[in-house]
């Protein structure tokens, strides 16, 4: 919250005075709001996303409950300004066990992330963002067409596209382990985003994006 001077004060009256009169519009500053913690639990403000690339399609807009109620699904591009930990409760309910399950996996994520307090005893959040940088391929392989020829060429990753890869194969990771294991989702899926933010190569994440770069390698 800015605090002005009486005569800053007083300057700002009259200049928003003198707009009234000239007939402009005086549009307010938003208030910001403060004290907003992720399930009433863990702070946005010291979160830092490390890649550049990634940072305007990493949305850590401090909110308390991750549900939009599908706010931003008709619209393009919109995931972008979904909260990067909705997107990742999202991206739970892939598979037929968990289609539509919208509670069952936000329960499982807030459970994954005080696992993850727990272990490394720091805020969940940055240990997510950072698996999220890691777990991003920066290079891939599309398809050319030459006449009736088919050439793999490597490419560059977008950083939208590099944010759902990272997303897909955490969660793709932490539902295969768990699968027919006695181990829980929420316990499965903090390890694998513990080991993805640690670059461990028996990281189901790691270990994809790894395979990605290295057929692009060969593509070039």
């Amino acid at each position: 919250m800015k605090i002005m001077a009486e005569g800053e004060e007083s300057a700002t009256q009259e200049a928003n005075e003198a707009s009234e009169e000239a007939g402009a519009v005086v549009v307010s500053e938003a208030p910001i709001i403060t004290g907003i913690k992720l399930f009433g639990k863990y702070d946005f403000d010291d979160v830092v996303v490390p890649d550049v690339g990634m940072v305007r399609y990493i949305d850590m807009r401090p909110i308390n409950v991750p549900h939009t109620g599908g706010k931003y699904a008709v619209r393009q591009f919109a995931k972008a300004r979904m909260n990067i930990v909705e997107r990742l409760i999202n991206g739970m309910m892939r598979t037929e066990k968990w289609t539509g399950k919208k509670l069952k996996a936000y329960r499982a994520v807030e459970e994954s992330f005080d696992i993850i307090a727990s272990k490394t005893k720091k805020n969940p959040l940055q240990i997510f963002i950072d698996a999220l940088v890691n777990a991003g391929p920066r290079e891939e392989v599309t398809r050319l067409q030459y006449g009736g020829i088919s050439v793999p060429k490597a490419v560059d990753v977008a950083p939208s596209r590099r944010v759902d890869l990272a997303i897909r194969h955490i969660c793709r990771g932490a539902l295969a382990s768990s699968h027919g294991n006695k181990r829980s989702i929420a316990e499965a899926l903090a390890q694998e985003i513990i080991m993805t933010a640690n670059r461990d190569m028996n990281s189901f994440s790691i270990s994809k994006k790894d395979e990605i770069e290295r057929v692009s390698a060969s593509a070039r």
